[in-house]
């Protein structure tokens, strides 16, 4: 994104542009040439993350969608078994972790005084949690139940657990702590997919629950609803849209925020707007920006003033514009976005994504971030859960570039589960979770999966068998 030079003068505790994007220990991190497998070296004793995959992604040229879901519109598509080929090599519990590639803007909302300023960064935290689906047009692999994941970051001050803790329907359950005991972020995830025709919707039910420990602070909120559109025709594109509310359950402070729908010319492509309001319901900030990009705040009088002037530019220079055919067949083709955000003077800025690789495109759109998450460091595997999700042989072998592999292992995998429900069913056992268990979240009163703990203990003794 092109960075501008702007003039702004923030709120307390907030700075103006690029002074919030701070790494937390970036210095751990050193440069080293990376192995022939995408692998970087060990320097100086610090194991520095891989920078790419073993393999390109896997061309899906020859293969068409359209003669798997003819006969599934309207259907839930975690019921439908679709080939490899339409995958990404993660497992949506490792796609659930990459809500935390922003974690230096919880360090952030943890640091500052002010409620409303914390309310900002937050409401930034949120929107950049989803910002890596950006072209992300893979299909994450369906976690087994009892699947786990383990991210720990060191580095970034925090780990995270996740498991599968119901497979009909689908239910991720994950929670993340800080190392310092600043924070905790947990939620569980049902995401409910469905097939429209040329797009697939994905509604991500479930809630997501900050704490900041420190300000005895919870806030929660659930994730915008995204759309894949072009499944059958064209290429195919993201956007997301609804309403989020962000609300501090300890202030009576909630955010506001409404991800925009493209549109019929597509001027609202990847908008993210909205307001912080306080307990007694007044407007104390604007918050705007793309989801794709980066988001800013302003003063409420100084944003109406802006939208007033810039409204009246836009009705001197209305020109007619002639719509285009909605005609069945065609694609729903993506419309040209200028990517930057013009900036309000005054504004601060929250939140800016960070660069993806040059050959992101060549790896699955794959953030920086997300190309680590497949990754066994030396040392890690003789750690991990025998459930953990970087064991299971059909993501590794498509992350090496077998599909055929894959396939095969995605299939017996499969049968392997199907196998163990049916020798439940007859013995008429239940499944038990492992490391979560349901309850009721204590902020917002709804059923929740919530953690029991102890998997940092590394007793995995009684981890079941699916691999």
């Amino acid at each position: 994104c092109v960075r501008r030079c702007v003039c702004v003068f923030p709120p307390p505790g907030l700075e103006s542009d690029d002074s919030c994007e701070v790494s937390f220990k970036d210095a751990l991190v050193f440069d080293s040439k990376p192995g022939t497998d995408g692998r970087a070296t060990q320097e100086n004793g610090v194991w520095e993350r891989r920078k790419t995959l073993p393999a390109e992604m896997i061309s899906r040229n020859n293969f068409s969608v359209w003669n798997i879901l003819k006969k599934c519109i309207g259907m839930e598509l975690s019921k439908i078994a679709m080939p490899v080929v339409f995958n990404e090599p993660l497992s949506f519990l490792q796609r659930i972790s990459e809500y935390m590639e922003h974690t230096h803007l919880i360090h952030r909302a943890c640091s500052l005084s002010d409620s409303i300023d914390r309310m900002q960064v937050v409401a930034a935290f949120a929107v950049s949690a989803v910002a890596s689906q950006w072209e992300r047009t893979g299909k994450p692999f369906n976690p087994l139940l009892g699947e786990t994941y383990e991210l720990t970051r060191e580095d970034e001050g925090y780990r995270l657990i996740s498991e599968q803790v119901s497979h009909h329907p689908p239910i991720s359950a994950f929670h993340a702590q800080s190392l310092k005991q600043e924070f905790e972020f947990h939620g569980s995830i049902y995401p409910k997919l469905k097939f429209w025709g040329k797009s697939v919707e994905a509604e991500p039910k479930g809630t997501m629950t900050l704490e900041l420990l420190k300000h005895k602070e919870a806030y929660t909120w659930t994730n915008p609803l995204c759309c894949v559109h072009n499944i059958i025709l064209g290429k195919l594109w993201i956007e997301q849209y609804g309403t989020v509310e962000i609300m501090n359950h300890s202030t009576g402070e909630k955010c506001v925020l409404t991800f925009k729908p493209c549109g019929m010319f597509g001027k609202e492509l990847h908008k993210v707007e909205g307001y912080i309001q306080d307990k007694s319901k007044k407007k104390r900030r604007v918050i705007y920006g793309k989801w794709t990009e980066c988001m800013y705040s302003v003063d409420p009088k100084v944003y109406d003033s802006y939208k007033k002037s810039e409204k009246k530019s836009s009705g001197d220079a209305k020109k007619l514009r002639q719509e285009h055919s909605a005609d069945g067949e065609d694609a729903d083709e993506m419309p040209e976005v200028q990517e930057t955000v013009t900036v309000i003077p005054g504004s601060a800025l929250l939140w800016r994504i960070t660069p993806r690789p040059a050959h992101s495109a060549q790896m699955y759109n794959f953030t920086s971030f997300a190309l680590t998450l497949n990754e066994l460091e030396p040392g890690m595997e003789r750690l991990l859960a025998p459930t953990d999700c970087r064991l299971r042989p059909d993501i590794r072998a498509m992350e090496n570039g077998d599909i055929d592999s894959a396939s095969t292992e995605k299939e017996r995998l499969e049968e392997k589960q199907r196998a163990a429900r049916r020798e439940r069913s007859k013995d008429e056992e239940e499944w038990s979770t492992r490391w979560f268990q349901l309850g009721t979240n204590p902020h917002t009163g709804a059923e929740d999966w919530l953690y029991t703990g102890g998997y940092f203990d590394r007793n995995y003794s009684d981890c079941p068998n699916i691999y």
